[in-house]
């Protein structure tokens, strides 16, 4: 499939290997009913809950605190939105977790790619990711909020090392090139100079090209 310029592969693809994994083995039935029906999404936007305390309360969570991540706590949280564009890219140093609530969209890249702070968006790919998929994105592969396939939006669950994503406990000190992008704690963060709000909360502007935007 190719919309706005861009194509969209499937994410059983061999492009999808280098940033990540399909998960199987794991139940997340109960996580996505709870994001079916006890969630919203935003009129416009997206809101993101980096732990919720209901989703954490389920078996699934000690599962893939357990096996998955070998044993570190995690936070099991979700992101709703409206979102149709790229806007900002990002990456920890840890895998992340994703399940598809609904169909959606993930923009990829990869951070040996990352020149001097600086990331072309033309090397973004895009994947399709049917509802009731869980993937794992490897540390090295760039990301941000998915993209909606329907006009009401898309709903994700998100797991993490927890604190990720949480507001850094003291002023950066600026040790090496990398520590300019340093937003939030395990979260390096590289923005489009149209995301005047990511802006404004002080992210470095390093997407160089379009501000991809995919409408279905």
């Amino acid at each position: 499939m190719e919309k706005e310029g861009i194509k969209i592969h499937d994410i059983k693809s061999l492009e999808f290997k280098k940033y990540g994994r399909i998960i199987e083995g794991y139940d997340f039935k109960e996580a996505i009913e709870y994001l079916e029906y006890k969630t919203q999404i935003p009129a416009e936007g997206n809101i993101y809950v980096a732990s919720d305390e209901n989703l954490e309360k389920l078996r699934i969570k000690k599962q893939i605190q357990k096996f998955f991540y070998g044993d570190i706590d995690v936070q099991f949280g979700y992101c709703n939105g409206k979102n149709s564009k790229l806007n900002a890219l990002e990456y920890h140093k840890s895998s992340e977790i994703d399940v598809a609530a609904t169909d959606m969209i993930l923009l990829l890249g990869d951070i040996r790619d990352i020149v001097n702070n600086s990331y072309e968006t033309k090397n973004v790919e895009a994947f399709f990711i049917n509802k009731g998929t869980a993937i794992e994105l490897y540390s090295t592969t760039l990301h941000f909020s998915p993209i909606k396939t329907f006009k009401d939006g898309f709903k994700c669950i998100v797991i993490l090392p927890k604190g990720t994503n949480m507001s850094l406990t003291e002023e950066i000190n600026l040790c090496d090139e990398e520590s300019k992008i340093l937003f939030a704690r395990n979260k390096w963060l590289l923005c489009h100079e149209d995301n005047k709000r990511l802006i404004d909360r002080g992210a470095y502007i390093g997407l160089k090209g379009e501000n991809i935007e995919i409408i279905l």
